[in-house]
C-alpha cells in the first residue's frame, strides 16, 4: 500500500472548487494531484449563477472563453407581488471586473469544462494529475507531512503524501468532520422543491421571482432553453408527494410549463452556517466544506471559487518558497468576513422573496415601490449595489504607515479594457499569472526608473503602465504601456494620489507606493514580505 510519493499538494473533491483550486495551482506552477471519489464529475444540474468575480478566476486559470460560451451573459432580475406586479427590477450593467456581474450556466458543463482544461494543461506543465473514482478513507497529520490512505476504483489502498490538504468535498465534508471542526449557524425551517426543465417556453432571460406569501417561487433562466424553479414547500407536505408529476405539473402550470420536459427534482433545506475554523495545521477547507450559503443570492459557488484563489496563490509562494508559510494565516483572516457578509446577504434577500404573511408583504413591496422613485435608491438596487464588495482590513496588505487608508488597498482591482501597442484586451491579460506593479493613469511613467533593479525578488512584479485615454506611449524598458480604453478606470482612480499599485496574482491591491513617498512604500512591502517568515 505504501507509495513514496510526495505531491506539493493535495486537493480533496473535484467539484467546482477543487477543479478550481487544482487548475491554479497547475497554473502558478505547482505539481499537485487532485482526487474524487465519484467517476466523473456531477452530471446534474446544481448551482446555476456564476458571477464577474469567478468569471475573472477562469480568467487567470485561462478558460473563461470556454466558459462564457455556453453561458448566458448579464441577466437580471424582476420581483413580482401576489397580485402579479412588479415591485423591483435589478439591472446591472456595469462591468467593473471586465463582465457582467450575474451570468446563467450549466453545473454539468462548468465541471466538465475545467476537468478538461486540467487534464490537457496541467500534467504537461508540471506532471499534475486527476485520480477520479478515488475516495479519501484516512489521513494523518505530522508536523511536516501529512498521510493520505486512498481507496482506488479496484477496491486497492494506496499511500500518498503531501505537506498541504485542500478539502474541497462539500457540506459533508469527511476531512471537516475527521478534524472535529464544528458548522456553526442555523438551518431554514423551510424547504424548498428544485425542478430543473429541459425545453423551456419562457424565453425570458431574467429571474423572476414570485414574493407570493401562499408559495413563494423563482424562475432562474439557463443555457440552452434550460429554466430552473425553486418552489417553497409547505408543512406537511412530503417528499413523495412533491415530487410526483402531478404535483409538479401543477405547481407549473401557471408558469406555462406544464408540459415542459424535466430534467431534476429535489427537495432541499438550505444552511447558514460557517466552520469554527478553516484551518488545521496544514489543512484547509474551501467552499461548502468552510461554509454554506442559502442560495437567494446566488453566491454559494462563487464564495467558494473566492476561497479558492485566495488560497492557491498563497500555497503556490509558500510551496516554492517565495514567500514564508506564515502566508497562510491570512486565507481565513481575508476571507472569513466576506463569506459572512455572503451568507447576511442571501438572509436579507430570503426575506424579501418569503415575506412572512401579506401585510409583510405588502410593506416590503410597497417600500421598494417608493424607493423607486428616487434615482439614488432605483440605482443601488437596479445596479445590485447592495451586494458587498470583497474587501480586506487585514491580511497579505501594506497599508501604510500612521495607519493611514489608502482606497484600493484591500480591494479587488477594476478590470478595465485596455490596449496597447499591438492589441486589445483586458487589464488582467496583461498582468500575467503573479505580481504586478501597475501604475495609475495619472503617475508620470519616470516614476518606474526610479524603481531598483532588484525590488523584492520574491515578488519579481510584473511592471505595466496604465495611461488614460489619447495619452499611449511607450514605457521604460521592462514595462508594458496599455492605454485606458473607456476611460471609466481612470475617472475611478483620479482622486487617488499619484504612484504605483502592488497587485497580487488574485488580482487584490496589496499596496500602493506614493509618488511623493516612494521610497517608504518599498520598504512597507519589504516588510510585509518579511513578515511571511517571522516566526508568531
Amino acid at each position: 500500500m505504501t507509495s513514496n510519493k510526495v505531491w506539493p499538494a493535495v486537493v480533496v473533491g473535484a467539484g467546482p472548487n477543487g477543479l478550481t483550486t487544482a487548475n491554479l495551482l497547475a497554473r502558478y506552477r505547482v505539481e499537485v494531484l487532485l482526487v474524487e471519489r465519484n467517476a466523473t464529475t456531477v452530471q446534474e444540474p446544481r448551482a446555476v449563477s456564476i458571477d464577474d468575480e469567478s468569471l475573472r478566476t477562469m480568467q487567470a486559470i485561462g478558460v473563461v472563453d470556454e466558459v462564457v460560451s455556453r453561458a448566458v451573459l448579464g441577466y437580471g432580475s424582476d420581483y413580482f407581488s401576489a397580485g402579479g406586479s412588479c415591485f423591483l427590477q435589478v439591472r446591472p450593467t456595469a462591468k467593473e471586473y471586465g463582465y457582467p456581474k450575474r451570468n446563467a450556466f450549466r453545473q454539468p458543463v462548468f465541471e466538465q469544462q475545467l476537468r478538461d482544461y486540467f487534464c490537457a494543461h496541467a500534467a504537461g506543465v508540471n506532471r499534475s494529475d486527476a485520480w477520479f473514482s478515488t475516495e479519501l478513507i484516512d489521513f494523518r497529520q505530522g508536523p511536516d507531512m501529512i498521510h493520505l490512505v486512498l481507496r482506488r476504483a479496484d477496491g486497492s489502498l494506496t499511500e500518498v503524501h503531501t505537506p498541504y490538504l485542500v478539502a474541497c468535498d462539500g457540506g459533508r465534508s469527511f476531512v471537516r468532520e475527521r478534524l472535529g471542526i464544528k458548522l456553526s449557524g442555523s438551518t431554514f425551517r423551510e424547504r424548498w422543491l428544485i425542478l430543473d426543465l429541459e425545453e423551456t417556453r419562457d424565453s425570458s432571460r431574467d429571474t423572476k421571482v414570485f414574493c407570493d406569501p401562499a408559495r413563494p417561487c423563482l424562475s432562474l433562466p439557463g443555457p440552452d432553453r434550460t429554466r430552473r424553479f425553486e418552489f417553497m414547500l409547505h408543512e406537511g407536505e412530503t417528499e413523495p408527494e412533491v415530487t410526483s408529476p402531478e404535483f409538479t405539473r401543477k405547481l407549473l402550470a401557471p408558469h406555462g410549463e406544464e408540459s415542459t420536459p424535466l430534467r431534476r427534482s429535489r427537495v432541499y433545506t438550505f444552511h447558514a452556517r460557517m466552520a469554527d475554523r478553516w484551518r488545521d495545521g496544514r489543512i484547509f477547507l474551501v467552499g461548502d466544506a468552510a461554509h454554506l450559503t442559502p442560495p437567494f443570492a446566488g453566491q454559494g459557488m462563487n464564495s467558494g471559487i473566492r476561497d479558492a484563489h485566495n488560497l492557491a496563490w498563497k500555497l503556490a509562494a509558500v510551496v516554492q518558497g517565495r514567500l514564508g508559510p506564515r502566508l497562510l494565516e491570512t486565507y481565513e483572516q481575508e476571507r472569513r468576513r466576506h463569506a459572512w457578509e455572503m451568507i447576511q446577504l442571501a438572509l436579507r434577500m430570503g426575506k424579501v422573496m418569503m415575506p412572512r404573511n401579506g401585510w409583510n408583504a405588502f410593506a416590503l413591496q410597497a417600500a421598494f415601490r417608493g424607493l423607486s422613485l428616487v434615482p439614488a435608491a432605483r440605482a443601488y438596487f437596479a445596479e445590485m449595489k447592495y451586494k458587498p464588495k470583497p474587501r480586506f482590513d487585514a491580511g497579505f496588505l501594506a497599508h501604510g504607515s500612521k495607519g493611514r487608508t489608502i482606497p484600493l488597498v484591500g480591494r479587488l482591482l477594476p478590470q478595465p479594457r485596455v490596449r496597447s501597442a499591438d492589441r486589445e484586451g483586458l487589464l488582467d491579460d496583461f498582468l500575467g499569472n503573479e505580481f504586478a506593479l501597475v501604475s495609475l493613469p495619472q503617475a508620470p511613467l519616470s516614476l518606474f526608473e526610479r524603481l531598483p533593479a532588484d525590488l523584492w525578488p520574491a515578488l519579481s512584479p510584473k511592471r505595466v503602465a496604465v495611461r488614460a485615454p489619447g495619452h499611449l506611449s511607450a514605457g521604460p524598458d521592462g514595462v508594458t504601456s496599455v492605454v485606458d480604453v473607456a476611460g471609466n478606470f481612470s475617472r475611478s482612480v483620479n482622486r487617488i494620489p499619484s504612484g504605483l499599485l502592488v497587485v497580487r496574482p488574485d488580482r487584490y491591491v496589496a499596496a500602493h507606493l506614493s509618488e511623493e513617498n516612494l521610497e517608504a512604500g518599498i520598504r512597507e512591502v519589504k516588510h510585509l514580505i518579511k513578515s511571511t517568515w517571522n516566526q508568531p
